[in-house]
């Protein structure tokens, strides 16, 4: 008789990018792989970046969809399958935050004196906020994909320089570097507006 073979251990031995190919391939059982894999690090970005578990876990559940439906799309160029995976988490958070139901939970979570102060700033300081963070937003649009994803998980997603190293799978001096070298380009890009405006 032949010995039971878990069908789970060929995909548990393959490397990401075997993986990612096998995700492509729609192998249903590469996905339960890969959430195997990867699912606690993207249930604590999205954590992280929303403060709500339930939140966090539909952010969760939408990101790894969306790698199912466009894992075609994968280059192991631009960088691992955790970090791509990452960067969708912490995308589809930031894009709840942005909508109607995180606006309502950020305006409700303001204290009495923050909402007193916001409504007697002046407006043209509010228009030049808004202004500087759109700038900043299409300027970190522009940085190479490893700068901006260093960038983004450390302060939108308040992780350390260590822990971004062990999501990414790089040393913490890479990470460093990374970050320094993108935090440049952003301030040049910033200061620059045309280049954004074009």
């Amino acid at each position: 008789m032949e010995a039971f073979q878990d069908p789970g251990a060929r995909l548990r031995n393959l490397g990401d990018v075997e993986l990612a190919r096998a995700l492509a391939s729609c192998d249903e059982g590469a996905l339960a792989e890969l959430f195997h894999r990867y699912g606690d690090l993207g249930y604590a970005t999205a954590l992280r970046v929303v403060g709500n578990s339930a939140s966090a876990e539909e952010i969760v559940q939408e990101a790894f969809l969306k790698l199912w439906h466009n894992a075609s799309q994968y280059a192991e160029s631009r960088g691992s399958l955790r970090t791509w995976l990452i960067t969708a988490v912490r995308r589809c958070a930031i894009d709840r935050l942005r909508g109607p139901a995180g606006q309502e939970r950020q305006e409700v979570e303001l204290s009495p004196e923050l909402k007193l102060a916001a409504t007697m700033s002046d407006p043209s300081d509010r228009i030049s906020g808004w202004a500087t963070r759109a700038a900043v937003r299409r300027a970190l649009d522009r940085l190479p994909l490893q700068q901006r994803l260093a960038i983004e998980l450390a302060y939108f997603g308040s992780f350390t320089q260590t822990e971004i190293a062990g999501m990414t799978g790089v040393a913490v001096g890479t990470v460093k570097g990374r970050m320094r070298l993108g935090l440049q380009k952003l301030s040049s890009l910033v200061q620059d507006r045309t280049l954004l405006d074009g």
